[in-house]
């Protein structure tokens, strides 16, 4: 891949990305103001990063997750969560659910059905915050995808190859809130 391959589509338009980065950070007050906590927002993020297929959001996120104290176990079934229901709270299901009909967008009846579910759990704010964190998470995949943001290998991977570190490239910038 030669360098005119590559497009940092985030590098490119910096005013837009800023943009994505406030609405971000936005969108993680409304939710911590939601009572929506970072382990929720993280789970979410990483469940539309699965479904979008989102390397590079999927590896920032799962540590992010960590950070936040979600385990390695719900990370580990997190594609079979609702077979796995037991390892989630009923806030964790519903937020699920919603990141999932906001990246999926199942036909109407599915999704209307899915999403009244998820809102006897969820509280107004905390359905409007969890719906605008998926709309955000989804942005960053797609941005990420767009632009082929590579996935590095880092720590012991590294020492266990004896591989020299990679030259640095351009990578997003680590936005609060939401998105990559």
């Amino acid at each position: 891949m030669t360098a005119r391959d590559r497009f940092f589509l985030d590098k490119s338009d910096p005013d837009s990305w800023h943009a994505l980065n406030g609405l971000a950070g936005t969108v993680a007050g409304a939710a911590e103001e939601a009572g929506i906590s970072r382990a929720v927002l993280e789970l979410v993020n990483v469940r539309i990063s699965q479904l979008n297929g989102c390397a590079y959001c999927l590896d920032l996120h799962v540590r992010y997750a960590v950070k936040a104290g979600v385990s390695s176990q719900q990370l580990a079934v997190l594609t079979a969560w609702r077979e796995a229901e037991a390892l989630y709270s009923e806030l964790e299901r519903a937020a699920l659910a919603v990141g999932e009909a906001a990246t999926v967008l199942p036909e109407e009846s599915a999704r209307t059905a899915e999403l009244a579910a998820a809102r006897e759990t969820l509280t107004d704010e905390q359905f409007s915050a969890l719906q605008w964190a998926a709309v955000t998470m989804n942005a960053f995949n797609r941005i990420s995808i767009l632009s082929r943001h590579p996935v590095r290998s880092r720590g012991a991977a590294k020492a266990a190859a004896g591989t020299a570190p990679a030259p640095a490239t351009p990578a997003p910038a680590r936005v609060p809130g939401s998105g990559a």
